[in-house]
């Protein structure tokens, strides 16, 4: 088995940099918060948090920097909404994993019982 799956190295880097994204609940709490669709404000999403705004634009940033999420300028006001491809592309980087390791298990199933 290669040590990456066909998508290549940069395709690895990349979605590292998706779940390292999501590997922290803040972030996580903020993209569940935008799944449905709706734009939302910092002022949005930091109501009801114990995170200041800037702590919430931070990780903003963060997501947005990975392609998780997509800012907006309404007037005086900067939007967020989520952005699904990134997922979507973990989850064939994923399958390409799932995949490799498979067929790996099934030569080596064939090389034991043959």
């Amino acid at each position: 088995m290669s040590a990456r799956p066909r998508s290549g190295a940069a395709g690895g880097r990349a979605q590292a940099q998706v779940f390292a994204a999501l590997g922290e609940e803040t972030r996580l709490s903020l993209l569940a918060r935008l799944c449905g669709g709706e734009r939302r404000s910092i002022t949005a999403l930091a109501k009801g948090s114990r995170l200041t705004r800037q702590a919430i634009t931070k990780h903003l940033r963060l997501l947005e920097s990975v392609g998780l999420v997509r800012s907006s300028r309404a007037g005086r006001e900067l939007l967020f909404e989520f952005r699904p491809e990134p997922i979507a592309d973990a989850q064939k980087y994923l399958g390409d994993i799932a995949l490799e390791w498979d067929q790996t298990l099934g030569r080596l199933k064939h090389f034991v019982e043959g």
